[in-house]
């Protein structure tokens, strides 16, 4: 992919997430104020006066119109400020500092693990359509986008944290203090998050190898005496690269919406955690600043799954 062609390709995915930004965040910001409760009462005290109440509204800002609170918010993130917690007072970006790597952490290893499963089961199924191996591996898979992810956390708490003592069962380390502990810490959830995972990339892995494996060029290949699993392993993966991408970016994308349940579950102090319990307190810069971050990685994810797709697919990034 030539160089010109890779800056035009990332100018157009910034433009058009500009629009998605601004949506996206007005939604959250508008929603927030339809929540029961006012953040100002619950700084003032029980005991406060209306005066008090009005004074504290005056000084954060929350008593002036919503399109100004909310365009005085967007411009200050459009500049790198993202405010400051109306009740800790602490900065948002320093808030999402703290949290983030813990969050990171577990969809990484569960998007790996989704991958490393799931792409072998896929391709062992296409191998022999319609046999033992195929017909397990897609009620397996069945089974994984069917659980829920949170009665999977408890069971894997359940088993592997309070029965056995294996795992730790709540809790998360800093990848930076301990990365053996942080990884620990992270296996159950990661596990939690990847069943899903797995069972979609071996449906998307197998279905998407099988149409390879019906084409000219594969008839060709058996023609000349290649074996099935060569070819499946050597020729049909290559082939199925960019779909295999595209899974990739969405189901990161998708784990990364899913930490929230999970996180809570495991009691991990991250970014699920973060947002849950402002929303709770109405603490609208905390979630709108959470939003605005997850938003930015969903992008910058989006838009490195397309430049690797370019790379391996010229065709796409015309």
């Amino acid at each position: 992919m030539a160089q010109g062609s890779a800056l035009a390709m990332i100018g157009r995915r910034l433009l058009q997430a500009a629009p998605v930004i601004v949506l996206a965040t007005f939604i959250v910001f508008g929603l927030l104020k339809l929540l029961p409760g006012d953040v100002a009462v619950t700084l003032a005290g029980d005991n406060a006066t209306d005066d008090r109440i009005a004074e504290i509204r005056r000084i954060y800002g929350l008593d002036r119109p919503f399109l100004v609170q909310y365009g005085v918010w967007l411009w200050k993130a459009a500049h790198g400020d993202l405010s400051q917690s109306i009740l800790s007072g602490e900065q948002v970006l320093t808030s999402i500092a703290r949290c983030f790597p813990h969050t990171l952490l577990i969809v990484v290893m569960a998007l790996g693990l989704a991958l490393l499963i799931g792409v072998p089961l896929g391709a062992a199924a296409a191998a022999r359509p319609n046999g033992l191996i195929d017909r397990a591996t897609m009620t397996l898979a069945s089974i994984g986008i069917a659980v829920p992810n949170f009665w999977l956390a408890m069971i894997l708490v359940s088993l592997f944290a309070l029965r056995w003592n294996i795992f730790p069962a709540t809790g998360a380390t800093a990848f930076s203090v301990s990365p053996a502990d942080a990884i620990n810490h992270a296996i159950l959830p990661a596990l939690a998050l990847a069943a899903g995972g797995m069972a979609e990339v071996a449906r998307q892995v197998r279905g998407s190898l099988l149409d390879v494996m019906s084409s000219q060029f594969v008839r060709t290949l058996r023609a000349k005496g290649l074996k099935t699993s060569t070819i499946l392993w050597r020729h049909g993966l290559k082939n199925i690269a960019v779909n295999l991408l595209t899974v990739t970016g969405l189901l990161f994308n998708r784990l990364l919406a899913a930490t929230v349940v999970v996180e809570a579950v495991f009691a991990i102090p991250g970014m699920g955690g973060l947002i849950v319990h402002a929303a709770i307190q109405r603490d609208f810069t905390v979630v709108q600043g959470v939003v605005f971050a997850m938003v930015i990685v969903v992008i910058l994810v989006n838009l490195v799954t397309d430049m690797l797709c370019a790379a391996i697919d010229p065709r796409i990034g015309r």
